[in-house]
């Protein structure tokens, strides 16, 4: 401790103050200041000049040199032990009659839940399936049924702690007779030793297996949609239930189909002349073919909604839709007939002429695809 440092200004307390009152100051600072309960830098340094100026102040023979002299004579060093603060658990036994470190006891604890990914077709995740796959999970023995010991045999009472999964020791310090309490080092707590492992599971009453498990995928799921499997997971202990197994998917893409939420997107490809002229054309969708009626003078990216075509909502069945994108193709090549008609027909129409919001809608396109805004 510095020389400049008052053992009463450590402690807190009046030059005349009584035995009690500096008593209660160490304990008060004791506490705030135990390197078990406080980790901040310099609360160890504090503690130990806690402990000197209470070593002083509470001998009434030390206290009398150290009011006339300034200071005293002592020997031993004035550290931890000196107090017998073996921990902070010993400090809370000694005043609350508890402890910090007594060991649990074996209440059943629920086991670990599983997760699992499966991979659907675009038809299952709309139509639904059932489907199995495996997991590897933690398991009782089949074998001591998670005892641990050998058939025909039982664990034993742990001697060392009498079946307490703890031990007891008493420790004399300042504040009087301490009680520590700790988890029995030899059989860590359980309250009993297995002299017989099984030799199935070398004594830990688990063992590690292969299940297939089956799930009814409802109609409609998809990537962000998670099913559970209530106790299909690891095995609880000291009695507790199983966890549960967590199942979610991934959806490999159709060939022309995309699915939007419930709906579904499918682009019809068709020709000038079905364009101007219109068209009944049979289209193809998730719960079959259809037939769509195309009006004359349909637009590139015109869009038809055929409703109830879509996927079902897994909470309650209804069906989305199914939205057709017209897309009028431009034919690459034309035969010296086809140029000739094409050349005839042109004669024949105005000049094409755009309005202010099919320019705008064109610019807007054109900025899209750059990424401009």
């Amino acid at each position: 401790m510095p020389a400049n440092r008052d053992y009463y200004e450590i402690l807190g307390v009046p030059t005349n103050a009584s035995d009690e009152q500096i008593k209660k100051a160490f304990r008060r600072l004791a506490f705030q200041y135990h390197p078990d309960r406080n980790e901040d830098a310099g609360a160890e340094d504090r503690f130990k000049e806690i402990n000197e100026a209470y070593e002083v102040l509470s001998d009434a023979e030390k206290r009398a040199s150290y009011d006339r002299y300034g200071r005293v004579a002592t020997s031993g060093s004035y550290g931890f032990e000196d107090f017998g603060f073996g921990g902070l658990g010993d400090i809370f036994d000694a005043f609350f009659g508890g402890t910090t470190t007594r060991a649990r006891r074996r209440a059943p604890q629920k086991g670990p839940d599983l997760q699992a990914r499966l991979d659907l077709s675009f038809e299952e995740a709309v139509f639904g399936t059932d489907k199995q796959f495996e997991i590897s999970r933690v398991e009782n023995c089949s074998v001591c049924l998670g005892v641990g010991s050998a058939p025909g045999t039982n664990p034993q009472r742990c001697p060392n702690c009498d079946g307490n999964g703890e031990v007891r020791r008493i420790q004399q310090s300042l504040f009087g007779r301490f009680v520590h309490t700790a988890t029995c080092p030899r059989c860590h707590g359980e309250g009993t030793i297995i002299s017989q492992p099984c030799p199935q599971c070398k004594g830990s009453g688990r063992q590690r297996v292969k299940r297939k498990l089956r799930i009814g995928v409802p109609p409609g799921v998809d990537e962000r949609y998670t099913l559970r499997l209530n106790g299909e997971g690891e095995a609880g202990v000291y009695g507790g239930s199983h966890g549960d197994v967590y199942v979610s998917f991934s959806v490999r893409p159709h060939e022309f189909f995309v699915r939007k939420g419930t709906d579904i997107l499918y682009e019809l490809p068709i020709n000038f002349a079905q364009a101007a002229l219109g068209d009944n054309i049979e289209v193809p969708t998730i719960h079959g073919k259809t037939v769509l009626k195309i009006p004359p003078g349909t637009q590139n990216e015109k869009v038809f909604r055929l409703k109830g075509k879509g996927v079902p909502r897994p909470d309650d069945r209804n069906k989305g839709d199914q939205l057709v994108i017209i897309r009028v193709i431009t034919p690459q090549s034309l035969t010296d007939d086809q140029s000739r008609l094409f050349e005839e027909l042109a004669g024949t129409l105005p000049a094409a002429e755009m309005s202010g919001g099919e320019h705008q809608g064109i610019i807007d396109k054109i900025r899209s695809a750059f990424g401009d805004n």
